[in-house]
């Protein structure tokens, strides 16, 4: 794609944010175990940072995917990976079905806040036992009149101790399982809704997750999202801009991973020499440096499809899927070369290590990955 001063521009400002509002705090949030996420995200919605792609009547800047992809990648670049997760459930995961099709009534009562930073938003999908099997989710939302009745539990909640309101899929009929769902905009201080505390993870430690638990918790039908029992469609459908975010913010911070390892390289010897002298370690992070460039060219090229408004499920599939595993590579031979330093906790590539080991599981494991691109190449085994 040929970008222009505009993403320039947003590049800048997202820098800018990162270097000045995130970086300098990254260590006390995450020995807190949580972020601010609400005066951080009303500096984001101030900056015009929450709706880049989201629709202008309601706040957003109305700008394509482009831009967004943008912000991802410079959002990549924080010394942690827990607030690159936490606002990109805001920007891309709670929040695109809602834009797309909710009513104006529902996008000005909750999209609107949440474009303006004024409300934490958080997407309910995973489950105790429905994690990447969407299909498989059991959360009930029974029709009563003129509400629903909603039964059950979400797992793995980002940004769940701290979210004004979830996107929640739920069933709301019997029958086939890709026909019963529905997206239903919840606020979290419903009566009959409990959360537990943070979730104790080995990595994302700034990022409060948690499980939300659902007892004859009654909202309004006017809380659907477009058509009923048509969620599944639009969860997937969000899914592919999820997994774009998350290949995107990927770019910027392994370069900064494989930088910061280059200048170690440099300044720690070993038998009289620099350790990047040695040909194992740089012919290694050349490779992971052309690893990175070609995940970035297979990302832009799912946003170039997205923007175009063709199906980028196959290419977004397949930017998921590497990035996951990259940063796995990166993560790993970066950590080695920086020695006995590499292991200390605080260290910035230990973090990495730590916190990007989930981009393999959430938002759909390698394995559903590649099930999908399986699928789209026609070799994925039929049902019998």
């Amino acid at each position: 794609m040929q970008l222009t001063q505009e993403h320039d521009a947003l590049r800048t400002t997202v820098k800018n944010f990162v270097d000045n509002e995130m970086d300098p705090f990254v260590e006390e949030w995450e020995n807190a175990g949580i972020a601010p996420l609400h005066s951080l995200f009303k500096k984001m919605g101030d900056l015009g940072l929450l709706g880049i792609h989201k629709p202008e009547a309601f706040g957003g800047s109305g700008l394509d995917y482009s831009y967004n992809l943008v912000f991802a990648e410079e959002l990549g670049r924080a010394y942690g990976g827990s607030l690159p997760m936490a606002i990109g459930v805001q920007t891309d995961m709670a929040t695109p079905a809602l834009a797309r099709f909710g009513s104006d009534e529902l996008k000005r009562e909750f999209l609107a806040p949440a474009v303006a930073g004024e409300m934490v938003a958080c997407i309910g999908v995973s489950e105790p036992g429905a994690g990447s099997d969407v299909a498989g989710l059991k959360t009930t939302a029974k029709s009563d009149g003129d509400d629903y009745v909603i039964n059950g539990s979400k797992m793995w909640i980002t940004n769940a101790t701290q979210a004004d309101w979830i996107c929640l899929l739920a069933n709301t009929t019997e029958g086939n399982v890709h026909t019963n769902k529905s997206l239903i905009v919840v606020p979290l201080d419903t009566p009959g809704i409990e959360i537990s505390k943070p979730l104790n993870k080995l990595g994302m430690r700034a990022s409060d997750t948690g499980q939300i638990f659902f007892n004859d918790v009654r909202v309004p039908k006017r809380h659907c999202i477009g058509e009923e029992n048509k969620g599944f469609t639009m969860q997937m459908m969000q899914f592919q801009e999820e997994r774009m975010y998350a290949a995107a913010s990927a770019h910027k911070g392994m370069e900064r991973m494989i930088q910061n390892t280059i200048e170690w390289c440099k300044e720690r010897h070993t038998f009289g020499q620099p350790v990047l002298n040695n040909q194992v370690v740089h012919f290694r992070l050349a490779e992971l440096q052309t690893e990175v460039e070609a995940l970035r060219a297979l990302t832009w090229r799912a946003c170039q499809q997205h923007v175009n408004g063709e199906d980028a499920t196959y290419l977004a599939s397949m930017a998921k899927l590497k990035s996951g595993r990259l940063w796995r590579e990166v993560t790993d031979s970066c950590l080695q070369y920086w020695g006995g330093m590499g292991f200390m906790w605080d260290n910035p590539i230990a973090r990495a290590y730590r916190d990007t080991r989930i981009l393999s599981i959430a938002g759909g494991s390698d394995e559903m990955m590649l099930g999908i691109v399986a699928k789209h190449m026609d070799i994925f085994p039929k049902r019998r």
